[in-house]
C-alpha cells in the first residue's frame, strides 16, 4: 500500500479524499487580479489547491531564446513575454494573503534554484516539480533539500529518466504525478493504465497531471487510484496564451470536483446487500423464492 504524504491538512495517498489541485500556471496572464479571480473559483468549486509557476526568465531561458521575435500583449520578443508573465514579490505576497483568507493552499512549480528560494519566503506546504524539470538534478536535490513533500510530474519522460529521478529523491514525502505533456493531449495518448501499473511498482502515492479537454479523463484517473489530480484552469479558453486551450473553465471545474468527490459514494464498500429501496421492488417483480437462507 502506498504511503501517505502530507501536504497541509490533506493525507495526500489516502483514497477517501483525492486531492485536487487547480494548476493557474501562468493562466493568470500577469495580472493578479485575475489569479485571484482564479483562486476564488477553485475555492468556491471546492478545490484543495492552487498552483502557480515561478521562474527567473534570464535562468532559465537563453539570451538567444528571449531575443527572438513574438508579439505579444507585453512587447515583440519572446522576452517581453516571459517577463510579463512573471508575477513579482508584492503579487505573490497578495497571493498569499488572499489565500489564507480564503483558508486555500498554494505552492508553485519552480523552474530555478533561484525561484525556490523565492516561493520559499512563504512558507509553501509542497513544491511541484515540472515534468520540463525531471532531468534537472540539480534543481531536483535543490528542492529536496528544502525538505518539504514533492509532486514530481513524469510527462516527456522515459521510464529510465523517471527512476532515475526517484532514486535522487527517494520515495518518502513524494506523490508521483502520471503525466502526458502535451496541450491539449490526445485521448489516444493519456495511457492512463500507468496509473495502477504505478500503484503496484512504487510506494509513493501516485497522482495524475492531465492537461486533456473535458473532464473525463481526469475522473477516470482517479477511480483508477490516482490520489492527488491536478488540471489547468481557466476563465476563458479563448484567452491569449499557451495553456489555456488545455484548462477547464469553471463549469468543467464544477463537474470533475462533483465527479470525483461521487466516487468513493458510487464505489461503496464492496460488500454485496439489500438495500431498503429495493425491498418493495422484489414484492412488486420477483414472482417466487424457492431458495431459503
Amino acid at each position: 500500500m502506498s504511503k501517505v504524504v502530507k501536504i497541509g491538512n490533506y493525507n495526500v495517498g489516502d483514497l477517501s479524499h483525492c486531492f485536487i489541485i487547480a494548476e493557474i500556471g501562468i493562466n493568470h496572464n500577469g495580472d493578479v487580479e485575475l489569479a485571484k479571480k482564479l483562486i476564488k473559483i477553485a475555492h468556491d468549486h471546492g478545490v484543495d489547491a492552487v498552483k502557480f509557476q515561478k521562474r527567473t526568465v534570464d535562468v532559465v531561458y537563453t539570451k538567444h531564446e528571449l531575443e527572438m521575435e513574438r508579439p505579444n500583449p507585453f512587447g515583440q520578443t519572446n522576452g517581453d513575454l516571459k517577463r510579463g508573465l512573471e508575477l513579482g514579490y508584492d503579487e505573490y505576497l497578495e497571493i498569499d494573503r488572499y489565500c489564507k483568507e480564503l483558508n486555500m493552499l498554494w505552492f508553485a512549480s519552480c523552474w530555478d534554484e533561484q525561484s525556490v528560494d523565492f516561493i520559499e519566503q512563504f512558507n509553501p506546504p509542497c513544491y511541484k516539480i515540472a515534468s520540463a524539470s525531471l532531468t534537472d538534478d540539480d534543481l531536483i536535490l535543490y528542492i529536496k533539500s528544502k525538505n518539504r513533500p514533492i509532486l514530481l510530474a513524469t510527462g516527456m519522460s522515459t521510464q529510465e529518466e523517471i527512476d532515475h529521478a526517484l532514486d535522487i529523491l527517494g520515495q518518502d514525502n513524494l506523490v508521483l504525478m502520471h503525466c502526458t505533456s502535451t496541450y491539449p493531449s490526445q485521448e489516444s495518448e493519456l495511457n492512463l493504465n500507468v496509473i495502477p501499473n504505478y500503484i503496484q511498482k512504487y510506494s509513493c502515492p501516485i497522482g495524475y497531471s492531465g492537461h486533456e479537454k473535458g473532464v473525463f479523463p481526469s475522473v477516470l484517473a482517479a477511480s483508477m487510484g490516482a490520489c492527488a489530480v491536478e488540471r489547468h484552469i481557466t476563465t476563458d479558453r479563448t484567452l491569449w496564451g499557451s495553456d489555456h486551450p488545455a484548462s477547464l473553465e469553471p463549469e468543467g471545474l464544477r463537474r470533475l470536483v462533483r465527479d470525483i468527490r461521487l466516487l468513493n459514494v458510487i464505489k461503496g464498500d464492496g460488500k454485496k446487500v439489500v438495500y431498503d429501496s429495493e425491498l418493495p421492488i422484489i414484492k412488486k417483480l420477483r414472482r417466487k423464492k424457492t431458495y431459503n437462507a
